[in-house]
């Protein structure tokens, strides 16, 4: 006769019923009405486009955003990289916000680290695009690997560290030091 199965601990409950709900709110803030209309996302790869090349010329290069197209970045004038819409970073943003929201901890913690995670994968994301670039102009055959796969686990390990981060040190109040 199997075991009787056990209830879920009230965390891990609280957190699947958020993570539901954070879906929820994803697909129908997102998917049904800002995606359709496009201006978020096209504001945010342009802006990813520019930091890109702006990083890429502050390291010596000569770099720039294409005139006529905003999500192109050129390299010696010449187009490596153009930044696509889901590769601009916002379902990452909106999936790390929705792990700290979802995962118990104190919300005065999550009210600086959410926009700190955020500003650090907008930061990789800047150097992974500068990567691709560089990488197109000096060993373009191995850009969609690259793209694909290298990146990919590199920016979802940067996740996952931010995410380990906020379980295991900042999700739980300091413990109170007991004065001798």
């Amino acid at each position: 006769m199997p075991a009787p199965v056990s209830p879920a601990p009230a965390d891990l409950r609280r957190f699947l019923v958020l993570a539901v709900v954070f879906y929820a709110l994803w697909f129908f803030g997102y998917e049904r009405t800002l995606a359709p209309d496009g201006r978020l996302d096209a504001a945010l790869s342009a802006n990813i486009t520019t930091a890109s090349a702006a990083t890429l010329r502050g390291l010596g290069f000569d770099s720039r955003v294409h005139g006529l197209d905003p999500y192109l970045v050129l390299l010696n004038s010449q187009p490596v990289v153009r930044v696509g819409h889901p590769c601009n970073g916002l379902v990452l943003y909106a999936l790390f916000a929705g792990f700290v929201l979802a995962f118990p901890g104190p919300w005065r913690r999550k009210l600086w680290f959410i926009p700190v995670g955020m500003l650090v994968i907008y930061g990789i994301n800047v150097v992974r695009i500068g990567a691709l670039a560089l990488n197109h102009m000096y060993s373009h055959h191995t850009v969609e690997f690259n793209h694909h796969y290298t990146f990919t686990f590199i920016v979802y390990a940067f996740i996952f560290l931010l995410w380990m981060l906020w379980a295991r040190r900042l999700a739980n109040p300091a413990p109170l030091l007991a004065h001798a």
